[in-house]
């Protein structure tokens, strides 16, 4: 008579094996993409039957065609260039009438500041690659960054991802995201 080869009771295993992984979803961080950060303009008033204009000097420019080249307004310009003239644009540190007006506001924990009335335009093509869309997004963000961090260490000692609530929100009251983006096209093409 052939010998019986013990088993081994299994039967608790799998109950244990979902406990676990039902343990690790719960506390583990699941990393989310955030996205791109841009607040929408408010809506018109119902009286009101188009936006108001902007002045041309307020309004930067940036496209980007289907080969990937980027133009600042109307001139050629290169990617490792965008940052600083994102920040010379919405800055305009020398006062020069040809890039944005500034407005005097007094912005709670700041006093009186100047605030930029340039608005950037990205406008894209249709065959832009996603790579290069980021690339320009990242330089424009890059740009208001920077922006925030000087004028944080310059009133609160601080960098702005430092500051309190409060302290952040003047920031950004300051330095607003001032982005606006147009429907993709085919640059050169009539909407």
């Amino acid at each position: 008579m052939g010998r019986k080869t013990p088993g081994l009771n299994t039967s608790s295993m799998s109950d244990i094996s979902f406990l676990l992984l039902a343990f690790f979803l719960l506390v583990s961080n699941i990393n989310t993409d955030q996205g791109i950060a841009r607040r929408l303009p408010p809506p018109l008033p119902p009286n009101q039957e188009k936006p108001p204009d902007i002045k041309e000097r307020n309004i930067f420019v940036v496209k980007i065609n289907s080969k990937d080249r980027l133009l600042f307004n109307g001139e050629v310009g290169d990617i490792h260039d965008l940052k600083d003239r994102a920040k010379e644009f919405l800055g305009n540190p020398n006062n020069d009438p040809n890039l944005p007006e500034k407005l005097q506001m007094e912005i709670p924990m700041l006093g009186m500041i100047d605030v930029s009335k340039g608005v950037i335009s990205l406008q894209n093509d249709r065959g832009t690659s996603y790579d290069m869309y980021i690339a320009v997004q990242n330089e424009l963000t890059a740009a208001i960054d920077e922006m925030r961090n000087e004028l944080s260490q310059a009133k609160f000692g601080r960098k702005y991802a430092d500051l309190t609530e409060p302290q952040a929100e003047a920031i950004d009251q300051a330095i607003p995201i001032a982005i606006s983006e147009a429907e993709p096209t085919k640059i050169g093409e009539k909407k």
